[in-house]
């Protein structure tokens, strides 16, 4: 019997995050009427997932947590949702073909679908401003890889800057995966560093399909620097915990969205 408590609590507590998200602000009272149970169950939840960090109590309710958290070094975001992280690679990896000149901008998502890629004979150019990436490429046997130079900066290992801007501008890619902070309905990907988001930019206009790949927890995230609306994305592939009413908003906005099991 306990067992099936606790998972009610735990429906609630999605029920309850999945409000809070959409609408920016919950009341006890709101909640009591929607989920059928008593005020202080529903004070409970809120002191349990306020706990979690997961939302912020305020008086009568609670509302999202802020949406600008500090970004995390690379080495520390590898280690972070990398379940979800080796699914969303293994369902954007059919988007490469044979011939393709295929960009990556930096990040730990990215990451993963370039450390997927194995050599079997086909030809394919890779494009990257991380050396992360273009290391890890070299590493798995592919010959073919352009790394864009400029400045090197933490916490994202991403070479950025006018030189890194520069080379890009010369370059064409077919597809580019690209890795976000934040994926939101109305404020398109961002990120926290304004270099970093100049850069991806570039990639962005050098490919002629992009495809974004984010775990669940940037989804509704807006971050500081804005590099791109929703318009120029063509595929989003993300997993299985993201808000299911925000991926319909990202679909109504013309993007395919993939959402890879786990």
């Amino acid at each position: 019997m306990a067992e099936k408590q606790k998972m009610f609590a735990e429906e609630r507590h999605r029920l309850i995050l999945d409000e809070v998200n959409r609408r920016g602000r919950v009341s006890v009272a709101d909640l009591v009427g929607r989920l059928g149970v008593s005020d202080m169950t529903i004070r409970r939840d809120l002191e349990t997932l306020a706990a979690r960090k997961l939302l912020q109590k305020v008086h009568g309710g609670a509302v999202p947590l802020p949406k600008t958290a500090a970004e995390p070094h690379f080495t520390q975001k590898q280690r972070l949702n990398r379940t979800e992280k080796k699914a969303i690679a293994r369902e954007a990896l059919p988007f490469v073909e044979e011939g393709h000149t295929i960009a990556f901008s930096a990040g730990t998502t990215t990451w993963q679908v370039a450390s997927s890629l194995q050599p079997r004979g086909e030809e394919l150019t890779f494009i990257t401003n991380s050396t992360n990436i273009a290391l890890t490429l070299q590493e798995n046997g592919w010959e073919q890889i352009v790394l864009s130079g400029g400045s090197f900066r933490t916490p994202s290992d991403a070479l950025v800057g006018p030189f890194a801007e520069r080379t890009l501008k010369t370059l064409n890619a077919d597809i580019l995966f690209l890795g976000v902070h934040g994926v939101h309905p109305d404020a398109g990907l961002t990120t926290p560093n304004i270099a970093e988001a100049e850069t991806d930019r570039c990639l962005v206009e050098a490919a002629q399909k992009v495809v974004v790949v984010a775990d669940h927890t940037k989804v509704g995230i807006v971050a500081l620097a804005k590099i791109a609306p929703l318009s120029r994305v063509d595929v989003f592939v993300t997993d299985e915990k993201a808000p299911q009413d925000l991926l319909r908003e990202i679909e109504l906005a013309g993007v395919r969205v993939i959402v890879a099991g786990v």
